[in-house]
């Protein structure tokens, strides 16, 4: 029986956006309420500052990775256009430089040859992609998927401090926001690192750091505009 390891590299590109915009969530909109609840706001005001934050930052978030993705995928484009004009006119020198590319890994130079040989005739311009340019379908951009994984995200990391403020009214509001997110922080980290393969520990740690700075400096923020308001 053939002995299979299951990787986690197909996952890379989803897992990132979809980490990326919950920390985002649940840092932002905490802090964000911290802030104006530190500066004595009304609790209406809490709630639409909360909620506003929640849409606006979805709709960022995923502008944002749509963005940035499709500069990354026209990137790789760019240099699979490149490649393929290469291979077209100068195949045989495409070919010594992928066999380069093998022996520099420690294969021998005529095995390396064949193998370049034999993998170019199969898919000349997917083997320069893999491992000339370093584009691989795990890691290649796809641009829709991580603005939709970051929006919704994003918002289901915002709903989990913004529900508290929904249903809590008592003057230690900031005290009880602070404490809620960097357990859903310290979730996050849990769930992200299992996923990766990473040690847990590290990314409770990492999140959790963040966070509290964050919401440490915000509270600083709307502590000094309510003293400076008195």
């Amino acid at each position: 029986m053939p002995h299979l390891q299951p990787h986690r590299q197909n996952r890379v590109g989803w897992l990132r956006a979809a980490v990326l915009g919950a920390n985002d969530g649940i840092v932002s909109t905490s802090s964000l309420i911290i802030g104006v609840a530190a500066a004595n706001s009304t609790h209406l005001s809490i709630m639409v500052a909360g909620t506003a934050a929640l849409v606006a930052g979805a709709i960022s978030m995923a502008a944002g990775e749509y963005v940035s993705v499709c500069t990354q995928a026209d990137t790789e484009k760019s240099d699979l256009l490149l490649e393929q004009q290469s291979l077209k006119a100068d195949y045989e020198s495409e070919v010594s430089e992928l066999a380069e590319i093998y022996q520099r890994r420690g294969v021998e130079p005529s095995l390396s040859r064949q193998v370049a040989e034999q993998l170019m005739s199969r898919d000349a311009l997917g083997a320069h992609a893999r491992d000339d340019i370093g584009i691989s379908e795990q890691t290649s951009a796809k641009p829709v998927t991580a603005a939709l994984v970051s929006a919704l995200s994003f918002t289901l990391g915002a709903l989990l401090p913004l529900l508290t403020t929904y249903f809590y009214h008592a003057n230690n509001l900031s005290f009880v926001i602070s404490v809620l997110s960097l357990f859903f922080l310290a979730i996050l980290g849990a769930i992200s690192t299992y996923l990766s393969g990473a040690k847990m520990v590290i990314g409770i740690a990492r999140v959790s750091f963040w966070g509290a700075l964050a919401m440490s400096v915000t509270a600083l923020v709307g502590f000094a505009f309510d003293a400076a308001m008195s």
